[in-house]
C-alpha cells in the first residue's frame, strides 16, 4: 500500500502546481489584454488631412439622387463613405456591421456606399447583399479623391464638411474606432493612446 500512496500524493501534488500554473498564467494574460490597445481603422500615410474640410464631389447615386460630399449639411448629420467591392471577402463580412450601424447610427449619421466599375456587376452586388436600403454610388473620382488604396476604406464627414476620421475597415472594431475618433476629436484611436501614454511615460 505504501507505494501506492506515495504515488496518489505525488499525483495530488502536480494536479496543484499544474492548477497554480494556470491560475498565475491566466493573471498573466488579463495583464497583458490590458496593456493591449484596441485596434483602430488603419489610416493611411496618403489623403486628406483629418481635420480640414473634405474633398467636395457632386455625385448620383444608383437611385438617381444627388448628393453633394464634402458640403455641409443643413440636417446636422455627419457623412460616412464606405468604399466597397463586389470582389472584396474582407468587405462582404463587413456589411453586416454597416446594417446594424445604419440603424443604431441613424440620428447623427448617413452611411454611404461608394465603388466603382461596371454598372450591371454593381446592380448585381446590391441586390445580391441586399444594399438597397443604402445611398449607393459608382464614381471612380470619389474614390481618386479621398486616396483609396485598398479596400474596404471608410471616411468620416461631419456636417460641417470636415474630415474628422478615415483608414481601413476590416472589422466592427474598426468601423467604430472612426466614430470614437470623432468624439474624441483626434484623427485615430492611436493617436489618442499615444497621447495618453506620454505624460504616463514622461
Amino acid at each position: 500500500m505504501n507505494p501506492l500512496v506515495v504515488s496518489q500524493v505525488l499525483l495530488w501534488i502536480l494536479v496543484l502546481a499544474l492548477a497554480l500554473t494556470v491560475l498565475a498564467l491566466a493573471r498573466q494574460v488579463g495583464v497583458l489584454h490590458e496593456r493591449i490597445a484596441p485596434a483602430g481603422a488603419l489610416m493611411m500615410g496618403k489623403g486628406p488631412v483629418i481635420g480640414e474640410l473634405a474633398p467636395t464631389l457632386e455625385v448620383l447615386d444608383r437611385d438617381g439622387r444627388r448628393h453633394a460630399i464634402g458640403t455641409p449639411r443643413e440636417d446636422g448629420r455627419s457623412t460616412l463613405l464606405v468604399f466597397v467591392s463586389p470582389t472584396c471577402p474582407v468587405c462582404k463580412t463587413l456589411l453586416p456591421v454597416l446594417k446594424s450601424s445604419r440603424r443604431s447610427e441613424a440620428p447623427w449619421l448617413e452611411i454611404v456606399l461608394a465603388s466603382d466599375g461596371d454598372e450591371a456587376t454593381q446592380a448585381g452586388y446590391v441586390a445580391r447583399e441586399d444594399l438597397g436600403a443604402f445611398p449607393f454610388v459608382i464614381s471612380a473620382p470619389l474614390g481618386i479623391a479621398f486616396k483609396v488604396g485598398r479596400l474596404p476604406f471608410a471616411a468620416l464627414i461631419d456636417a460641417s464638411g470636415t474630415l474628422r476620421a478615415r483608414g481601413l475597415v476590416n472589422s466592427r472594431e474598426h468601423l467604430e474606432s472612426l466614430f470614437e475618433a470623432k468624439r474624441l476629436g483626434v484623427a485615430s484611436l492611436q493617436e489618442y493612446l499615444e497621447g495618453r501614454a506620454r505624460p504616463q511615460a514622461s
